[in-house]
């Protein structure tokens, strides 16, 4: 079960001619492993070249549509988020280059409501020694880190952020916002 502490309210936000505060959320990292991500996805580790396929490698789902494979460089936002998105149509990879550590807040696929259950939301610590699969409908907000620069590899269909994107914005729907809380100091 994810630990949810409420803190000080802070950012404000404008609703019709009221301000309402945000209520801010800290969600406790834990480093990730595959038996924690399991049922979001996969954690993906170095093997052996050679190595026979099996269920220890990346379960991907990329049959409708183009897969593209393609480096981010993405800018440090630090740990807080206040949205989370999902991709129905394929799974997802996405790991650090140059051994960075980063975080991700993720939440379940919930095909009855086609919300993510706000309960159930987990953060992760994700060493750079590793990769993600994500399954198909798991909700995710990330990567997060503090600093400078990170390079990404991102493995989904070319047309994911077109007509496989939903987001979900906790500030508005839910008038709420999460800080990640690393699990130790990197």
């Amino acid at each position: 079960m994810t630990d949810l502490n409420p803190a000080e309210p802070q950012p404000i936000s404008r609703s019709g001619s009221r301000c309402e505060p945000l209520e801010m959320l800290t969600i406790r990292a834990e480093l990730v492993s595959p038996e924690s991500f399991a049922p979001y996805g996969q954690v993906i580790m170095a093997t052996p070249d050679g190595k026979p396929f099996d269920v220890t490698d990346a379960q991907v789902e990329l049959g409708d549509g183009v897969p593209r494979f393609y480096i981010m460089q993405i800018p440090a936002k630090g740990l807080r988020f206040d949205r989370i998105t999902r991709h129905d149509r394929c799974t997802q990879c996405l790991g650090s280059l140059r051994g960075k550590t980063w975080w991700i807040a993720v939440a379940p696929a919930n095909a009855a409501t086609r919300e993510p259950d706000r309960d159930r939301l987990r953060a992760f610590q994700v060493p750079g020694d590793c990769f993600l699969k994500l399954n198909r409908g798991t909700w995710h907000a990330g990567p997060y880190f503090e600093e400078g620069t990170i390079d990404f590899y991102n493995l989904e269909l070319s047309d994911t952020y077109v007509n496989d994107h939903f987001t979900h914005v906790f500030s508005s729907r839910d008038r709420c916002q999460f800080t990640i809380e690393p699990q130790m100091p990197v």
